[in-house]
């Protein structure tokens, strides 16, 4: 039965049967109701008042599924409905769909506690396999794989996208994956899921013309995300404002996957709270161009970490990644000293290291700079440290260029301590530079800084910045390495107990105006020349 409405033609899938039992997996009534409103050319696919399961569908285009306020789409707990092992479909698919939508006020739960119960059952029983969750030895520590625990929702190559006011809930991985879209909106999206790993709230992939606005995402890994899978796309034109961000990793990222890169990235008006690991991550690392980044407003409590920039070389051909042209302004940040998502379901990873380097005084050498290596080796020991600091890095010959730091404060709980882990500044050369390794703030270990690390620069203006300690540290404010074309405008430090305070090496031309911190300008300020005149 078709209902008509105006112009837009509702399709309501208890026409069709659905039942609203929460048990009777209705892909069937509501696949054909998408297939009958794409047939008619178009309309309103209607989930009304109740609970309805259903395994997978494949939204299609001139659609738009609506789910109801009163209205709970269950996704099956059954992980054979998702397809063969190691190829888990995602639960709400669209490819190469023009128009399409999913609106409502409704709620979407992906029931990530039934189906994880269900994939382990079916792993233990060997019906199904997994590559990944076979490689642990300890039985506590396996875990499947993404590729046997479905997205929610995942669109690939689709024109003209909106997600609108709906809530998403409960996934076994991430939450919303779209991939090469054009044209995207994602407006008013609620999104909780802390139940399992890589629970990313929203990932964009090489999309272009995107805006993500009003949404709140408590998520266990990466709440808004951009990513570049190809290297001959990237993400392009993309607005993101008006958020409020809950992690367990960063709370908006661009990376780690950067193999096209990103052009042209506005991120305005963020609030974040109890993050584990950074507010902003800006990385390029997989032979990708990354460029012309916007950041304003953005307000952060209890984080571990404000802002991480980072050029590296992971991909393994010669395709060297560029970072280049990035505006970072009006933000600030409070930095605990303990973990920021301390009782969340599922916490950010204690910093570890190989088990043969248990000695937390040595710096480990690039292949092995310490971050989780619990992955690969689960005898690997945790590594006491101080609070990291806000860095921009990129590595020997291939500089970051061009970034702009101004009106920002971060505010450090501090209580750096020599006994916990000691790397004196004397020892700065000996900063792994780790070109290899996965992204992350605390990559380079125990660092000789609490508050911003800079190292192989061309081009920076570090301008209103105010560096807070609430308690004493052994550590200088500020160290910057390797850097040309450096200007510190209106920069002030309060707490610092150390001198120097800030510390520069081989930073040429250096222009150093009005500069607030404890002791005499000779003191606070250490510039030095160690690498040879070319």
């Amino acid at each position: 039965m078709v209902a008509c409405f105006g112009q837009k033609r509702d399709f309501v899938i208890t026409d069709y049967g659905a039942i609203p039992d929460g048990v009777t997996n209705n892909v069937i009534a509501l696949q054909h109701a998408i297939d009958d409103a794409n047939k008619n050319g178009g309309g309103r696919v209607v989930v009304p008042r109740g609970r309805f399961l259903s395994g997978v569908i494949h939204l299609k285009s001139n659609v738009e599924l609506f789910v109801h306020e009163e209205a709970v789409l269950l996704a099956s707990t059954d992980r054979a409905d998702y397809g063969p092992s190691q190829s888990a479909s995602a639960w709400i698919v669209a490819d190469h769909a023009n128009n399409i939508s999913i609106t409502g006020n409704g709620t979407i739960d992906g029931q990530c506690d039934l189906l994880i119960q269900d994939i382990y059952k079916k792993l233990k029983a060997g019906e199904l396999y997994d590559i990944e969750w076979k490689q642990y030895n300890d039985w506590h520590q396996r875990r499947p794989s993404e590729s046997n625990r479905p997205r929610m929702i995942e669109f690939r190559n689709c024109d003209s996208v909106t997600i609108k006011n709906i809530h998403l809930q409960n996934g076994t991985s991430w939450i919303q994956d779209y991939k090469n879209c054009s044209n995207l909106k994602i407006d008013s999206v609620h999104v909780f899921s802390n139940t399992f790993l890589n629970n990313d709230g929203i990932d964009v992939v090489d999309c272009k013309n995107a805006r993500i606005t009003n949404c709140i995402i408590n998520a266990a890994d990466d709440g808004i995300c951009l990513k570049s899978e190809d290297s001959n796309r990237r993400c392009e034109n993309i607005y993101v404002a008006n958020c409020k961000v809950r992690s367990s990793a960063s709370a908006v990222k661009l990376g780690t996957a950067s193999r096209g890169g990103f052009k042209n990235i506005v991120i305005k008006n963020i609030e974040v709270y109890n993050t584990f690991r950074s507010a902003i991550a800006i990385e390029s690392v997989d032979g990708g161009r990354l460029e012309d980044v916007d950041v304003q407003h953005i307000h952060a409590v209890n984080t571990g970490n404000a802002i991480f920039i980072r050029l590296g070389h992971r991909n393994k051909d010669s395709v060297i990644s560029q970072l280049r042209n990035v505006f970072i302004s009006d933000v600030t940040v409070e930095v605990p000293k303990g973990k920021p998502d301390k009782d969340y379901p599922m916490e950010g990873p204690e910093l570890r290291a190989p088990s043969k380097n248990e000695d937390t005084t040595v710096q480990y050498p690039n292949d092995a700079a310490p971050w989780d290596h619990f992955s690969i080796d689960t005898s690997s020991a945790l590594i006491p440290h101080n609070v990291f600091p806000s860095s921009v890095t990129g590595f020997p010959g291939h500089p970051v260029e061009n970034v702009v730091l101004q009106n920002i404060t971060i505010i450090y709980d501090g209580g750096g301590d020599k006994s916990l882990a000691h790397f004196p500044l004397d020892s700065f050369n000996k900063i792994p530079e780790a070109i290899t390794n996965y992204p992350e703030f605390s990559m380079f270990g125990e660092l000789p800084a609490w508050g911003l690390y800079v190292r192989h620069v061309k081009g920076i203006t570090l301008k209103n910045i105010k560096l807070v300690n609430k308690t004493k540290d052994y550590r200088v404010s500020l160290l910057m390495d390797d850097a040309q074309k450096v200007t510190v405008q209106n920069f002030s430090v309060e707490g610092a107990t150390s001198l120097p305070t800030l510390f520069f090496n081989d930073v040429k031309p250096l222009v150093l105006n009005n500069i607030k911190a404890p002791g005499k300008r000779n003191q606070t300020i250490k510039i030095k020349t160690t690498r040879s005149e070319k």
